[in-house]
């Protein structure tokens, strides 16, 4: 049916007129914003409104040759470093900006400024910070030395720009800098009776990610922050004193040169094992004939590829064993473990390569397959911390302890390693949504072993109601650190945990969550595209849950106010009495002990906070309670249950 303007016009003006008169009769509130849409929706050509990459999207290439040398006595690393950048993006690049993490260990760094007097868990030496030379970038055949050091970023000029969709340029520098021994939590040197361990992280100079969506991500390290990285293939090698084993992300390509036999040997039969098997043995660290040779210097070599960065540790203290990781597509890799005798024990670190088997293990089979031919944990003065295929975990761990922190730094081979989100804006992409996964490792464990602390999920509500909490979206170096483990950590995992296993059920969350670990393998997802995608898959707009939980500082208090006897069954009134709406699940009890569940949809908000249900039944109830099995983090447990009031 078809009407003039005119027409149209006076029956909009009418219906009006007509919700005006209705409205003073019948006044009720808006929840209409608690459930529009969190963000801009319209997919682009780079990524799609159902939160996949796009048909023209992009990311450009970083692929590392790396020499470098350890001087023990010094404690300093001197390497030479050869980049080649693929610009994919779609316009051409004057220059590009490197990350310089090093200079952070320096008394002028803005890290070093702005860690509070007092100190806190990102301190760092301040002796340290890199010497740059022999710089060289070089576009076809045109070269050029200019490049600009601000802090803990480079940039480097072209003499002519770099092409866009394809176009290859080659950078080239020498550099040295002081290995810290406090390393921010993130990296560093312990000494132990056997010698030094170095745990080498931010080891040499890293390409900053050029994205479709901010261009250059160039925020300075300052400590909580981590890192974002393009990906690219690595080719490294890394030369010690003869006595000392180096432990790399990737794949050692000489065996022969580096290992005795007898080690070679071992590893082979540790690459066919579901038990540990020595490679070092305790009692032989430090024994000669551990070594091929007995004088002069090793060069270990690594490669590993589609990698978003690397690590390694080496020592002449480390005790060295291995066994095989099963993975679901039959590809081959192992679990390894270093550690040096004052972490010994049956409850310690002799444990830590059979944590790590069952970490990666059970990540594989439920979430996405291990991608790496190594997964190295390293006993260190670092109290936990990750990269591709290897760990840094504290040398003082032991049991439930070690267990938690290497089952959380191998998760993190799933966020950030496989699915690439920027860890410097957005932490609660790679820390939350590990923790979220390591929870439910955890509870698989050697058939739960060690319980899992998000069991609970109202243990977070003594956060959720200190004044000064802070939201998810906070950024890790803005948020106050005593909040970093809740806004990071806790409270996205404990969101995650909610969506599953109370708003859409394991099936659906479990669909949507795989499948945006597969769609963004290797790749940059944004906030957006999380959202987007687990919309889409599962069929369900939760706009109101991210504003609420992730966006937000409110809190749910889902309050069961009153039932009453009428004809055919019972009014039960429940009220929201919190800022974020939830799907209300009910217990009602009867009389002769027999109960029945009532499940009502998250929209019953939308136009109030107060809602009556008619229960049909003909017993007689007497009570009725709110989230019996405390799945839902309510801040107000008192109002939950309605007892049986006298009539």
């Amino acid at each position: 049916m078809k009407y003039g303007m005119n027409v149209l016009l006076t029956l909009f003006l009418a219906a009006g007129f007509m919700q005006t008169v209705s409205a003073q009769d019948d006044v009720t509130k808006d929840n209409q914003s608690l459930f529009d849409d969190l963000m801009y929706r319209q997919g682009t050509a780079y990524r799609t409104a159902d939160g996949k990459p796009g048909p023209e999207y992009w990311q450009n290439q970083a692929d590392y040759h790396i020499k470098a040398e350890l001087n023990d006595q010094e404690n300093t690393l001197t390497g030479k470093l050869t980049l080649t950048y693929t610009n994919n993006s779609p316009e051409k690049l004057d220059f590009i900006w490197l990350y310089l993490e090093q200079n952070r260990f320096t008394e002028d760094s803005r890290g070093t400024l702005t860690t509070p007097v007092q100190g806190n868990r990102y301190n760092g030496d301040v002796n340290g910070g890199y010497t740059i030379s022999n710089l060289e970038a070089k576009v076809g055949r045109k070269k050029s030395s200019k490049h600009l050091i601000s802090d803990t970023r480079m940039q480097v000029f072209f003499a002519e720009p770099l092409e866009a969709n394809g176009g290859e340029a080659e950078v080239t520098m020498n550099f040295e800098y002081k290995i810290p021994e406090e390393g921010m939590d993130r990296m560093g040197r312990l000494d132990v009776n056997d010698g030094t361990i170095y745990a080498m992280a931010q080891w040499y100079p890293r390409v900053a990610v050029f994205d479709d969506v901010v261009g250059w991500n160039t925020e300075p390290y300052l400590g909580a922050g981590e890192f974002y990285l393009e990906y690219g293939d690595f080719d490294y090698e890394v030369t010690v004193p003869y006595n000392y084993i180096v432990a790399g992300s990737g794949v050692l390509e000489n065996p022969r040169d580096v290992l005795t036999t007898t080690q070679r040997d071992r590893l082979e039969n540790a690459a066919t094992s579901d038990s540990t098997v020595y490679i070092i043995k305790p009692e032989e660290v430090g024994e000669a004939n551990s070594r091929p040779t007995s004088s002069g210097k090793l060069t270990w070599h690594f490669e590993m590829e589609n990698t978003r960065d690397v690590a390694f540790a080496t020592s002449k203290a480390f005790i060295w064993d291995a066994a095989r990781i099963n993975l679901p597509n039959g590809k081959k890799s192992m679990s390894q473990s270093v550690y040096p005798k004052e972490s010994n024990g049956d409850q310690a670190w002799s444990r830590s390569t059979q944590y790590t088997k069952a970490a990666i293990e059970f990540y594989s089979k439920t979430y996405y397959p291990f991608p790496y031919a190594n997964a190295i944990n390293v006993a260190a003065n670092v109290n936990g911390m990750e990269y591709p295929g290897m760990s840094f975990c504290s040398w003082k761990s032991a049991g439930d302890d070690l267990w938690g922190v290497t089952d959380h730094e191998f998760g993190h081979n799933w966020f950030p390693m496989i699915v690439g989100s920027n860890e410097r804006r957005y932490p609660w992409m790679d820390e939350g949504f590990n923790t979220f996964i390591n929870h439910y490792s955890t509870l698989a464990f050697n058939e739960g072993e060690y319980g899992s602390t998000l069991n609970e999920t109202r243990r977070i509500n003594k956060y959720l109601t200190k004044p000064d909490r802070e939201g998810i979206n906070t950024y890790p170096d803005v948020v106050n650190t005593r909040n970093l483990g809740y806004t990071a950590y806790y409270k996205p995992a404990t969101g995650l945990i909610l969506l599953r296993e109370y708003i859409l059920g394991p099936e659906r969350f479990d669909n949507a969550f795989t499948s945006y670990i597969k769609t963004w393998a290797f790749k940059h997802p944004q906030p957006s595209d999380f959202f987007n995608h687990m919309e889409n898959v599962a069929g369900e707009n939760l706009s109101w849950f991210w504003k609420g939980w992730f966006y937000g500082t409110g809190n749910i208090d889902i309050s069961v106010d009153d039932y009453r006897a009428v004809q055919g069954g019972y009014l039960v009134t429940i009220s929201n009495k919190g800022d974020i709406p939830m799907p209300v699940k009910l217990q009602v009890t009867y009389t002769d002990n027999s109960t029945e569940e009532v499940n009502l949809p998250v929209e019953i908000w939308e136009r109030g906070d107060s809602w009556t249900h008619l229960l049909r039944t003909n017993k007689t109830v007497t009570k009725v309670e709110f989230d019996p099995k405390k799945q839902v983090p309510d801040v107000n447990a008192g109002n939950d249950v309605f007892p049986n009031s006298p009539y």
